[in-house]
């Protein structure tokens, strides 16, 4: 009987609490799992996405060495856009499984590591190109809920809230055009955005469908 190890990897604590994708991770795992399957130990990371740590990767890894088992991944898709999982997985010397993606093996893990490490890359000279044209342009930069005074007021009128606002959303939009004319992808400035601070009208991260309206109306 194959003895497997399943390791699970959740973006927030919000979503380590609620279960909110980690359900679903487990979901599949239990489905990979039969009777000639043994699961006999499970491991979960809850890393913010400015955060590479994996204690407890390294963890699942050193057991299944000792009691010689397979690592079983639920969605290696999404993790593959990390590049500090994927070389950690590369280099481990363990056999690995990934529910969604059964054919991966140490070949194209290291494939994926190279293109995470690139996109990463492409990512930053991206950024810095699009600030440094907003700079260029006069557009000060800085933290969205403090670009004016009437943002630091928290007495402040619904008009001035709104301007505020508005003021907000072009400036985003700006720098949505800019990353986007550099190549990067929705998904890529939405996360970009949502790093950097910047809010929507009504206080909220962005998503990808608003990142795109965003472009559409300031391009």
């Amino acid at each position: 009987m194959e003895k497997y190890i399943a390791y699970y990897r959740v973006s927030t604590q919000k979503q380590g609490q609620s279960g909110l994708g980690l359900q679903s991770q487990k979901t599949s795992v239990l489905n990979f799992i039969t009777d000639k399957h043994s699961l006999i130990a499970s491991y979960t990371d809850i890393e913010s996405g400015k955060n590479n740590s994996r204690p407890n990767l390294l963890k699942a890894i050193e057991h299944c060495k000792t009691d010689n088992a397979t690592l079983l991944i639920a969605k290696l898709d999404r993790l593959s856009r990390n590049a500090a999982f994927i070389f950690t997985l590369r280099d481990a010397g363990v056999k690995f499984t990934a529910v969604d993606m059964p054919e991966a093996n140490s070949v194209t893990i290291g494939i994926m590591a190279v293109l995470a490490q690139d996109e990463r890359e492409r990512i930053s000279q991206r950024t810095k190109m699009a600030l440094e044209e907003l700079r260029l342009k006069g557009v000060k930069l800085g933290s969205p809920q403090n670009l004016t005074s009437d943002a630091r007021e928290k007495g402040s009128k619904a008009i001035k809230r709104n301007a505020r606002n508005n003021e907000n959303n072009q400036k985003a939009g700006e720098f949505t055009v800019s990353l986007r004319k550099n190549g990067m992808s929705f998904y890529a400035i939405t996360k970009k955005l949502n790093e950097l601070g910047f809010k929507t009208r009504y206080g909220f991260e962005f998503k990808q469908t608003q990142v795109s309206r965003l472009y559409n109306r300031y391009s």
